[in-house]
């Protein structure tokens, strides 16, 4: 008996300097994704045809602060504050914002789908969300709700909502939700709504060039009316999934066994797609669409930190507002001075990837 004792404080001491010592290294892993994304956006906001330095861009910056502002001199010229404030923070803001929607949407529809090629371009959220804007800017609908979502916003979260709402039942099967299932019924969905907007695109006119070119997904443009919108949304609804994460950790073990634990699992999956819908349709109205941010970041970051979407949800975020960033500030530099579309440095490097997975699926014996 006391031999039985001992054994269950040992083991329970072992399993608290386990956690704390994964507490600690999560830890370090969070500041380490932070003070690359401050290095980032200091490169992003620093580059560009009229080169700025690094720490000149950080003074503008810190100057136009409140109550920060008074900490630095006023050294620099009014084009300088004007290329950083007006044109490359906004855009690089809005980068972040939307690599942080993206890939903690892919984290949520991989973990809920418990599949890692769920994402939100593939299972047509995304296509969704940008068929709710060519509607609203094809028709000219102007809607508000709220005050907080504007007719864009709010017409490409509707339709995305439809689009999961569609795609979920096509591929349900009684309890289940065969994955490949889902894959094929996404690709469909997308491909379907790409004919209408396609259609949309033909009553176009002065405005095609400039939908087209946002279709493939890029932040040119972005003002910072765009950020104001977008930022609390995503923000909203990053927190939100945060708040459910732990619930989401114990649903991982399987339904039946998360509902003797008490978790609501069918209303937890609703708030979860209705939120990562929420954000993937904000950064769409924004970006257009850009694919593969929410397949290829969630799929590395867990490698790295694990599956515990106590740390997988923040760490997927920072490390998709820094590739985002990155990519944009590619897509800004690389072919100077076009401009080359970031969903196309997207899709480059996360095709391959999704193949890639797909082999490996296909190794192991895909089973929905």
């Amino acid at each position: 008996m006391g031999e039985n004792k001992e054994a269950g404080t040992m083991s329970m001491h072992d399993e608290e300097t386990g956690y704390f010592k994964r507490f600690k290294r999560w830890k370090m892993i969070i500041i380490f994704l932070v003070l690359a994304l401050v290095l980032t956006i200091a490169f992003a906001v620093a580059v560009g045809p009229f080169q700025i330095s690094p720490l000149e861009t950080w003074r503008i910056i810190i100057k136009n602060i409140p109550f920060l502002g008074s900490l630095v001199n006023d050294g620099s010229s009014g084009v300088e504050e004007v290329i950083i404030l007006q044109f490359r923070l906004p855009r690089t803001i809005a980068a972040m914002t939307v690599g942080v929607a993206l890939a903690v949407a892919g984290v949520v529809l991989q973990g809920l789908f418990r599949n890692p090629m769920a994402e939100p371009y593939l299972l047509g959220i995304s296509s969704g969300a940008a068929l709710g804007v060519a509607i609203a800017i094809g028709l000219g609908i102007r809607l508000s709700f709220l005050g907080i979502l504007d007719s864009m916003q709010l017409m490409a979260f509707i339709i995305a909502l439809a689009t999961v709402f569609v795609v979920y039942n096509v591929a349900r099967t009684g309890p289940r939700v065969p994955m490949l299932t889902v894959l094929l019924a996404g690709i469909a969905m997308t491909s379907f709504l790409s004919a209408i907007i396609s259609l949309i695109m033909i009553t176009l006119g002065e405005s095609l060039h400039a939908l087209i070119f946002w279709l493939f997904g890029t932040f040119s443009g972005i003002k910072w009316s765009d950020v104001t919108i977008s930022l609390p949304l995503i923000t909203f609804g990053l927190f939100t999934i945060l708040v459910f994460s732990r619930q989401f950790n114990i649903m991982l073990l399987g339904e039946d066994e998360a509902q003797q634990l008490g978790v609501d699992t069918e209303r937890l999956k609703k708030i979860m797609l209705i939120f990562a819908t929420l954000i993937t349709a904000t950064a769409v109205s924004i970006s257009g669409t850009i694919g593969f941010v929410g397949l290829v970041i969630p799929h590395i970051v867990r490698i790295l930190v694990g599956p515990d979407h106590r740390i997988l949800i923040p760490s997927s975020a920072l490390a998709g507002a820094i590739i985002l960033v990155l990519c944009d500030t590619l897509a800004r530099i690389i072919i100077q001075p076009a401009e080359l579309p970031v969903g196309v440095l997207t899709a480059f490097f996360g095709a391959p990837f999704f193949l890639y997975l797909l082999r490996k699926k296909k190794g192991l014996g895909m089973r929905g």
